[in-house]
């Protein structure tokens, strides 16, 4: 798979030089800026994926939309070198891969945990410190909601999911009434 291993090369290169700098954190932080925004336009995709757009205009643009997020001179600089060896593609699992190092490096895990509306403040931080006791570890919980789970929480840590469902709990007591 070239492209994880392409993705694996850049991010490892931005934490080396996140942590020389002493900017991790916003390293981590404006790469995934970056990467939301190339993922979430399709017209900056199209436009910076496009093999008739001159080279120049592409790097002009990708300076625009690095000074527009107001990036570091790092990611900045990575992005331009994203752009002129073609691999923008694989910006946002380059995020997501720094992003992973960086909380590895840090000794935080990150917890998805899903619900179907949103939730007091108070039961997010005796989640995160019950999680805290399970795993060993910092833990940093990122929200979603989902209405399709009907009610309670889904909470995923790397590998491991606890479905506390509603909707969950409703296929199981239809798996058990089904006949063999």
């Amino acid at each position: 798979m070239i492209g994880a291993n392409v993705a694996r090369r850049y991010a490892k290169a931005l934490l080396e030089l996140g942590v020389d700098a002493g900017t991790l954190k916003s390293v981590v932080a404006d790469v995934g800026t970056v990467a939301e925004a190339y993922e979430a336009s399709l017209e900056l995709r199209n436009l910076l994926d496009n093999p008739l757009v001159p080279h120049a205009a592409k790097r002009a643009v990708l300076v625009e939309v690095a000074d527009r997020a107001q990036v570091s001179t790092i990611v900045k600089n990575a992005l331009l070198l994203l752009g002129d060896r073609r691999r923008l593609h694989a910006l946002p699992a380059i995020a997501q891969l720094l992003r992973e190092m960086g909380d590895l490096r840090e000794g935080v895990v990150r917890a998805e945990v899903t619900t179907a509306a949103p939730l007091s403040e108070a039961y997010y931080a005796r989640l995160g410190q019950r999680l805290e006791k399970m795993t060993g570890k910092r833990v940093v919980i990122d929200r979603r909601e989902d209405p399709s789970i009907i009610a309670g929480v889904i909470t995923r840590i790397g590998d491991i999911v606890i479905d506390g469902s509603l909707r969950a709990r409703l296929d199981q007591m239809t798996f058990a009434l089904l006949p063999n």
